[in-house]
């Protein structure tokens, strides 16, 4: 009876010393396991993208379309942001894609800068969401219109709160002064991005594009209110850079489709390797201040 006993505290013993040590194992792995799907989302780098005034995740529609034409295929994601902070979704982020579209739009999408204001905050909410959904520590931003006044302001008042990096921006068409032509008139609106520019990142990269119907602007913006960016960023960010385009599709409307900008956004925006060799430039004029910056992180 006493063997038999004993028989069973050793097989007992032995059960448990095994437990001990593939507990422990089970946990590493469940651990790396995870960790491993962390380190493969990080790897995503999506581009953003925000649409203007009176404009619905729709926007950039076309612009997509065209990148996809010259690039390797990107998904496609669209929020909009309600104004009690929900969020509808339309699309998906295809599975291994490590640079999807996800464009965020607004259910209150007017002009004037306390909307702006509120649009801003929206987009954190939109952007903290897809942070953790996706787990990404990296991301590029596009703005036309009041799309890049969104991107500045939440750069100025929400971005530190994130441990996402923001690596570059491109802003089209973007009215930092709203629709005064005297660099002199300061808008309430400029004024408080210059007063808080000090909160940017100073390892961005910025491009400023404005496009030129006639000699005073797009149509819409007065090219010295785009030219306004360099007050915001200048000397605050590692780089900026500021475009100029002209000739077909140069109307504020129509920059988004502009071949001019699509090819900017090509080259300078997207990773993936452009498969038709096309470069920044072709079909239309094009003036650039500053010598834009490579993938590489380089001086200008």
């Amino acid at each position: 009876m006493i063997k038999h006993w004993r028989k069973w505290l050793l097989l007992l013993v032995s059960v448990l010393a095994v437990t001990a040590i593939m507990l422990p194992a089970t946990s590493w792995m469940e651990q790396n396991v995870k960790s491993a799907r962390v380190v493969h989302n990080s790897r995503m780098q999506p581009i953003i993208l925000i649409p203007g005034s009176s404009a619905t995740e729709d926007r950039f529609n076309t612009l997509i379309t065209q990148l996809n034409a010259q690039t390797t295929g990107h998904s496609l994601l669209k929020i909009t942001v309600k104004t009690n902070g929900t969020l509808t979704y339309s699309g998906k982020i295809a599975a291994r894609d490590t640079e999807p579209y996800i464009v965020v739009a607004f259910e209150n999408n007017k002009d004037g800068y306390n909307n702006i204001k509120k649009q801003a905050a929206w987009f954190n909410i939109a952007f903290k969401q897809l942070a953790k959904t996706y787990n990404f520590n990296r991301f590029r931003g596009i703005g036309h219109s009041n799309g890049g006044l969104i991107f500045t302001l939440f750069l100025e008042k929400y971005y530190s709160d994130s441990d996402v990096r923001m690596t570059r921006l491109m802003t089209i068409g973007t009215p930092y002064n709203l629709e005064e032509s005297n660099p002199d008139n300061r808008t309430q609106m400029l004024n408080d991005l210059i007063t808080s520019r000090n909160k940017l990142p100073s390892s961005l990269t910025v491009y400023s594009i404005a496009g030129t119907e006639n000699l005073d602007g797009d149509g819409t913006v007065p090219i010295e209110s785009v030219e306004a960016g360099k007050y915001i960023f200048q000397n605050q960010v590692a780089h900026y850079t500021q475009i100029t385009v002209s000739g077909d599709e140069a109307g504020h409307s129509s920059l988004p489709q502009n071949r001019q900008i699509v090819n900017l956004i090509s080259q300078y925006m997207v990773a993936t390797p452009n498969q038709q060799g096309i470069r920044p430039g072709q079909g239309g004029s094009g003036r650039g201040v500053g010598q834009a910056p490579g993938d590489t992180g380089q001086n200008p």
